[in-house]
């Protein structure tokens, strides 16, 4: 029980992981915290899927097999988010934080309708990649084979991160605008090639996450990214604004902490755990209100 309790909490913390780190990437580069970045992995999730009134329709990309649905996934998040950073958040950048925040709102919403409008407000069955739900034996537990998977996909994707940042010139320009953007500029790095990286990786990120929740749950509903983004947000607040690696941790955490509570609660106050998670969330920020991690590139963008 301890066992497949484990790799439960280990791959819901997984996913909110990915989630946060999308926005803390975004954070960390821009100072804005991009609230459209749910409806960036619910239009990942109707990618899938042609626009139709048939609640069980698995057309659109989601009939291509698995090795080329991946990548072509990944590049479709990318390419959303940096044509959304180039239509709205380009020619806002020198807005004030609060006006780049409302026009994230205002892009959520006009995201949303734009799904509704296609696809109307019923969900729909999406049967994607079926035989990873079969259980696998991992000792003394039964794991579905997709959380396996999700852990082994979460934790190549941190490493891969982690040496893109450390390694890699757009990984070093990243960090460094992080850290203080005005000086990283004057040392040549450039703004809109650091910006739009940020993008395209928060992008692909949140297209990782639509892959994973569209096969867990095998439904597309135009709401699915707002739960996730709630929790990625909090994430991103705990682990400390515009750190990565404080995110990351904050995700993995508050997964832990939810399967945990799941499991361990009577059954009559199982329908509250979300009150007993979030209140643990205040307690956190009362003792540290700068988040777990505090970043140091608290100076302006510009």
């Amino acid at each position: 029980m301890s066992l497949q309790l484990f790799f439960d909490a280990l791959a819901l913390g997984g996913i909110y992981a990915i989630a946060a780190l999308g926005i803390a990437l975004i954070f960390g580069v821009m100072k804005l915290v991009n609230f459209a970045h749910g409806q960036f992995i619910a239009c990942a999730v109707f990618a899938l899927i042609l626009p139709s009134t048939d609640a069980m329709a698995v057309l659109g990309l989601g009939r291509l097999p698995a090795l080329v649905l991946v990548p072509v996934m990944l590049a479709f998040g990318a390419g959303l988010a940096l044509l959304a950073e180039a239509l709205v958040f380009r020619p806002m950048r020198n807005a004030s934080p609060v006006a780049l925040m409302v026009g994230s709102f205002a892009l959520g919403v006009a995201l949303q309708n734009l799904l509704l409008v296609l696809y109307g407000g019923r969900p729909k069955a999406v049967s994607l990649w079926a035989e990873l739900g079969h259980p696998v034996q991992v000792g003394p537990a039964e794991v579905p084979l997709l959380q396996l998977i999700v852990i082994a996909a979460v934790l190549a994707i941190l490493l891969g991160l982690a040496v893109m940042l450390r390694r890699t010139r757009i990984g070093l320009e990243m960090r460094a605008a992080a850290e203080d953007f005005a000086m990283a500029r004057m040392l040549g790095v450039r703004a809109n090639r650091v910006i739009s990286g940020a993008f395209a990786l928060s992008g692909g990120l949140a297209a990782v996450v639509a892959l994973v929740l569209v096969a867990q749950t095998g439904v597309a509903d135009v709401r699915m990214g707002g739960q996730i983004m709630l929790v990625a947000f909090i994430a991103t607040v705990v682990g400390g604004m515009g750190s990565l690696s404080g995110a990351v941790a904050a995700g993995l955490g508050i997964g832990a902490v939810s399967a945990l509570l799941q499991a361990g609660l009577p059954a009559e106050a199982r329908p509250f755990r979300d009150a007993f998670l979030y209140g643990g969330v205040i307690l956190v920020l009362l003792f540290r209100p700068q988040g777990l991690f505090a970043s140091a590139g608290s100076k302006p963008r510009v």
